[in-house]
């Protein structure tokens, strides 16, 4: 992910500025974004250490393991080191271990869907724009928002969450795979046709961050013809300013 964001800054506006100091992901707006940068670092750091070990032991060998010129006679043969090999046996088996505990703990977080958050929002994803449609925990559902392909993220559907709230997303499609990314989600979903209503495979939460901002998303999934026009955006609100979008929206739901 990091790499493709990296590369697709030159030729996309939608696409946020990456940061070294962040492995190079987009500044997280969730709490969830923060489990996969914590991830995603850790990873960073377990590889580059290995790293460094291996090209330290692979320089090690050179200096002081090869044969010397004023010396004919082969160096002593051995078949086997039992030390060693339990040794480049058991490191990755514990590396693999450690990896693996902390992706399931982690992918068990961000798949984690308790049913009580305080907005629900349903994406349709079609060929090629979104439909979304909000409903918040006192019942109201609020007027869709339909989009149609657009080259500006900017012109597109725009979504709009209130900061610090758990929002539950339900995603549905009736024509191809499409794919839900909001960069700064730091992780994204696909959206499969075929998964009845009240799956849980079709179902995420995130809970916000004290943040605002208006946020770029497309879909990441190549679904036809005009894929990259399928852009839209999320609005991040203060708590006023979504108590006033809902004003003028609650009750048109059609």
């Amino acid at each position: 992910m990091a790499l493709l964001l990296a590369t697709a800054t030159a030729c996309a506006n939608d696409v946020p500025e990456a940061d070294w100091s962040r492995g190079l992901l987009p500044d997280h707006i969730t709490e969830q974004g923060a489990i996969v940068q914590n991830l995603w670092n850790g990873a960073w750091i377990a590889a580059l250490a290995t790293g460094a070990v291996v090209i330290g032991l692979i320089i090690w060998a050179t200096i002081f393991h090869h044969k010397r010129k004023a010396k004919a006679e082969l160096p002593p043969q051995v078949r086997y080191n039992l030390p060693i090999e339990m040794l480049y046996t058991l490191i990755p088996l514990v590396m693999v271990s450690v990896f693996f505990f902390f992706t399931a703990r982690d992918g068990e977080a961000l798949t984690r869907v308790d049913g009580d958050a305080q907005v629900k929002v349903k994406v349709e994803a079609f060929q090629w724009s979104w439909r979304f449609t909000t409903t918040t925990s006192d019942g109201k559902t609020l007027k869709p928002v339909v989009g149609v392909p657009v080259s500006d993220y900017h012109q597109g559907p725009q979504l709009v969450l209130p900061q610090n709230k758990k929002i539950e997303f339900d995603l549905e499609t009736d024509d191809v795979i499409h794919s839900f990314w909001i960069p700064e989600f730091l992780f994204k979903r696909d959206v499969i046709p075929g998964i009845p209503e009240g799956d849980p495979g079709r179902k995420f939460e995130v809970t916000t961050l004290n943040k605002t901002g208006v946020f770029a998303g497309r879909c990441a999934e190549l679904c036809g013809v005009d894929h990259s026009r399928m852009l839209f955006s999320v609005k991040l609100v203060t708590d006023a300013e979504w108590n006033q979008y809902l004003t003028t929206q609650a009750g048109s739901a059609q």
